[in-house]
């Protein structure tokens, strides 16, 4: 019997720029004035995403400006790697484990790219040892935060004593397109904030850490590559979000859930916590589990507080639902691109 995972340490960090809702409406309707004036109820969309306020590594005038590929990676770089200092530093010290301790990183991010990649940059800064392995992971989208953890858990599975560090960093606001204008893009200026989130994890008979994680799983649709994902053109990455994505969570999310819970051995009405899509896809989450509505609060004050971040965006519903107290079961879980569920199941009180 292998020893269980334990998270020893959750942390969260976000950019310096707040970004009001009303403020980010005003220069969508700027930037977006002839597609505000073909679908004037485009305007709801930042009244009913169900968001107050996002952060972002640029500040608001940034947006107004042409930007191309060597200034959304430039930003990409900086912005991103001082964000995965503060959330690992934040995470270790919360684990109460030296950085010269880690070795393993798992580095999740899709909206940049960096080769070298984020950890390596960030290495000496941190204070990692040069023989820490490196797992960067691209891709994942608004799934990575729980296939992120899933794939730490799985090396500290294979490795018990290892200590693996999980940053999931993502700056979803680079990603804004005032050349492109369709719908989706005036969406993606509703919902999308930046952040990251990081988690120590650890193999261990010792009894110890904020809760453990056991059995991981993923559900792929066929056929659904154009549902969630990037684009990418000269000026940079362009979202593609369908329209109909609520609606396919509402229909298909229910029969791989529930497989998972039965495979994981969570038996009756399992606890889930969830990533934080936006307000419809919340929704559509509860109607498809049976949680009932405004069962998923704490993924509404996150999405209300911070926007959607991708793939740290669940963690921090996490790190805020173990404030509030987590007891027994639960099941993580995120949707992203691929079509694809990422579910894991963690159980608080192991310690």
């Amino acid at each position: 019997m292998r020893p269980p995972v334990s998270l020893l340490g959750l942390a969260s960090a976000v950019p310096p720029h707040l970004i009001g809702q009303d403020d980010a409406a005003q220069l969508a309707r700027q930037v977006f004035a002839p597609v505000f004036r073909r679908y004037p109820q485009l305007t709801d969309i930042f009244a009913n995403a169900g968001i107050r306020q996002r952060y972002s590594v640029a500040p608001l005038e940034w947006f107004t400006r042409a930007q191309g590929w060597a200034e959304r990676s430039g930003l990409y770089v900086a912005g991103a790697s001082a964000l995965f200092v503060e959330a690992a530093r934040r995470a270790l010290a919360n684990a109460r484990i030296d950085p010269r301790d880690v070795d393993a990183v798992v580095t999740i991010s899709s909206t940049g790219i960096a080769t070298p990649s984020l950890e390596a940059r960030v290495a000496r800064t941190l204070g990692l040892r040069p023989d820490s392995a490196r797992i960067p992971v691209f891709g994942l989208g608004c799934a990575g935060g729980v296939t992120g953890l899933s794939i730490g858990a799985r090396l500290a599975r294979a490795q018990p004593g290892a200590v693996v560090l999980v940053v999931a960093v993502e700056l979803c606001t680079l990603a804004f397109r005032g050349d492109r204008g369709g719908k989706a893009d005036v969406v993606s200026a509703a919902l999308f904030g930046d952040g990251a989130a990081a988690a120590v994890l650890r193999a261990t008979s010792d009894a110890g850490g904020l809760l453990a994680i056991g059995a991981a799983g993923e559900h792929t649709w066929p056929g659904t590559l154009d549902i969630m994902g990037w684009s990418v053109d000269p000026a940079g990455l362009g979202v593609v979000l369908a329209r109909a994505l609520p609606r396919y969570v509402e229909e298909r999310l229910a029969a791989p859930a529930r497989r998972f819970a039965q495979a994981a051995g969570i038996n009756g009405k399992a606890r889930f916590i969830c990533h934080p899509g936006g307000a419809k896809v919340l929704a559509a989450v509860e109607t498809a589990l049976d949680l009932g509505a405004g069962t998923l609060a704490a993924e509404r004050e996150v999405l209300r507080d911070f926007g959607n971040m991708s793939a740290p965006t669940v963690l921090f519903v996490l790190e805020r639902v173990l404030r509030q107290g987590l007891h027994g079961r639960a099941i993580l879980c995120a949707l992203g691109p691929g079509f694809t569920a990422s579910f894991v199941a963690i159980e608080a009180g192991n310690g």
